[in-house]
């Protein structure tokens, strides 16, 4: 299994370490050349959600990685990358648009409203969730389920292949949610 992480700004580096972890090879995605390479699944890092998708036109890779994840390709995002993913952006425009979901930007503010907990992920137990200037989740459609809470909010959803966080998961020591992340994939064939 060969991972592919969007290595254009964000938490690219702490995914990649993650991965590393778990004995799953991985490479990150700069530039179109990038895509010519064998890879499984896909990773949104967390990082500036309009920059990000910006920068995904500008270097050409919006619409080949649009048409692998629309052929099904396994991608789990992070903070901007579940931002990347959503149908509907509050405060923002969508960018992919393929996840059945409605997210409300920097809903928890600014750097200063970035903080920790630890909540009930769906069949995992507690895991940590370090919220950085994060989005949540406001609504999920029918497609769509959510798969984690905090203070009311919806912070992890899954719509078939695709997973998304509000949190950062690679910036814990628990590998729990990238576990359950690769087991997604191999699922996947």
């Amino acid at each position: 299994m060969n991972i592919g992480i969007l290595a254009l700004q964000g938490a690219f580096a702490e995914h990649g370490a993650m991965l590393d972890r778990l004995g799953t090879d991985h490479f990150e995605i700069r530039q179109t050349r990038d895509l010519e390479r064998p890879f499984d699944a896909l990773i949104l890092p967390g990082g500036e959600s309009t920059v990000m998708g910006k920068l995904l036109h500008d270097l050409g890779l919006f619409q080949p990685l649009l048409q692998r994840i629309k052929n099904g390709m396994p991608v789990f995002g992070t903070c901007a990358g579940l931002i990347l993913l959503a149908r509907e952006v509050e405060g923002g425009t969508p960018c992919f648009g393929v996840m059945d979901i409605c997210v409300k930007r920097n809903a928890y503010g600014r750097q200063l409203g970035s903080f920790y907990t630890e909540a009930e992920f769906c069949g995992l137990g507690s895991v940590p969730m370090p919220f950085i200037r994060a989005p949540y989740i406001r609504s999920v459609g029918p497609k769509a389920r959510a798969l984690a809470e905090t203070d009311g909010h919806i912070a992890a959803a899954q719509q078939d292949k695709m997973l998304v966080t509000a949190f950062h998961p690679e910036l814990t020591d628990n590998p729990a949610i990238h576990r359950y992340f690769l087991e997604c994939v191999k699922k996947a064939g």
